[in-house]
């Protein structure tokens, strides 16, 4: 071995920076969306090089999941994604995966919809008996 891991990203060793481009694809959002979250997050600050191309190390590209994740997946606001990456602790939490145990355990519990969990439970089984 060379003394150092290869990853997915065109053969560039773990922990090399990533150019704007490359982190863009990575995380599924356009290089524009990148530049606007630069300057909402004072937090997330590439290198800068010649031609103002950007690069970013290994905690920017960190940051820049985390963003994405509190945005896109845990729907967050930009201002409620500030505050939560602001608060003391903030790392990145890592969600358990939703199982039939997890489910099972919530049966009780209703969403912020109202709705019965059992009842999206049920719907879950006929989509997927519909499906295949």
């Amino acid at each position: 071995m060379s003394g150092f891991e290869m990853t997915d990203d065109g053969g560039k060793a773990s922990g090399a920076m990533l150019a704007i481009g490359e982190l863009a694809v990575r995380i599924g959002v356009p290089t524009h969306v990148l530049r606007y979250w630069e300057t909402r997050f004072p937090q997330l600050k590439p290198l800068q090089r010649s031609g103002r191309r950007r690069y970013y190390r290994a905690e920017d590209v960190a940051l820049a999941e985390r963003i994405h994740h509190l945005l896109h997946v845990q729907g967050f606001t930009v201002e409620g994604a500030r505050k939560a990456l602001s608060e003391p602790g903030a790392a990145p939490t890592a969600r358990a995966p939703l199982t039939r145990e997890t489910l099972d355990s919530a049966a009780p519990m209703r969403v912020a919809t109202g709705i019965p969990v059992e009842a999206l439970v049920a719907l879950r089984q006929r989509l997927a008996a519909a499906i295949g």
